[in-house]
């Protein structure tokens, strides 16, 4: 290590998926992705909307929630696995592993595709999205990919409706998130334990792509990203049972220890108030809450 050991920040319990919400049944999910175990969920994706609302994904059970404290509402439950959230002013984008780009009101829980296809062929199984700042959606097409198979991808679907394939050599590319400026996108690759960064251009050229942080090799990856108003980095490492905190330099500078409660922090995301870390913890199906330092 050529840094300072990062500085550890306690999480701390925000809220807990209630016991009459959870269901520990085999699902074909479960028995792709976690050996066949019955899991009572699997939680990612939180997410706030323009009003402050609190979102969040079961993906086995195809539910999407709405959580308010201790109370958490299933804003809608369908065949699916959603996996990634954004909030846009229509209302909410999902990422959804078996039915690709997905639209969903939160009033009613209507939901709608967006882009199912491409020329076409099914996706590989969407992973995580966002919004640019133009109207544009950036996704994950991730599937099984890793280090034996690095096909995964990531596309740009334009408000006029062109798709853009713009990495198509991903080693399982998972969360994504903008620079605050939106010129630059960083995508987590899970299997090679490494976030990407590249330049955002007009058209769909990219160029010199780079590893821009490296977590801890493990028994899993980089997970879910958010960016803060300085710039920094959080990246979600489920295994280690933490939040790296990265510098705009790419240097980590603290990391929250999620461990006390699991060790799968999937996805992360700030509150509106630009200083609190809301945490996905997949194992306990809890979202945990964790204060960040001053940049």
């Amino acid at each position: 290590m050529w840094f300072d050991p990062p500085r550890p920040i306690a999480a701390t319990l925000l809220s807990r998926l209630p016991d009459a919400l959870r269901r520990p049944k085999p699902s074909a999910w479960a028995q792709a992705n976690r050996g066949g175990a019955p899991i009572d969920s699997f939680l990612e994706g939180p997410c706030f909307d323009a009003a402050g609302n609190l979102f969040c994904v079961d993906i086995p059970h195809g539910r999407v929630f709405r959580v308010n404290g201790a109370h958490w509402e299933t804003v809608a439950e369908y065949e699916g696995w959603p996996n990634g959230l954004a909030a846009r002013e229509d209302g909410l984008v999902v990422a959804d592993y078996r039915h690709g780009l997905l639209s969903l009101d939160p009033r009613d829980g209507a939901m709608a595709p967006i882009l199912e296809t491409m020329l076409s062929e099914g996706f590989r199984g969407l992973n995580d999205v966002v919004v640019h700042p133009d109207g544009s959606l950036l996704f994950t097409d991730q599937g099984q990919t890793g280090l034996q198979d690095p096909t995964g991808r990531v596309f740009r679907l334009h408000p006029d409706g062109r798709l853009d394939r713009l990495l198509g050599n991903g080693p399982s590319p998972n969360g994504l998130v903008l620079n605050r400026a939106a010129t630059h996108l960083m995508v987590a690759m899970t299997r090679s334990c490494e976030i990407w960064r590249f330049a955002l251009r007009p058209d769909a050229v990219v160029g010199k792509a780079n590893l821009f942080f490296r977590v801890p090799a493990g028994t899993s990856g980089p997970d879910g990203m958010c960016l803060d108003a300085q710039d920094r980095l959080f990246v979600s490492n489920p295994g280690h049972g933490q939040v790296w905190v990265v510098d705009p330099h790419g240097v980590c500078t603290h990391r929250v220890d999620c461990t006390a409660f699991g060790r799968m922090p999937t996805n992360c995301t700030l509150a509106p108030d630009g200083r609190t870390l809301v945490i996905s913890e997949s194992e306990s199906g809890c979202l945990l809450a964790a204060e960040i330092p001053p940049g």
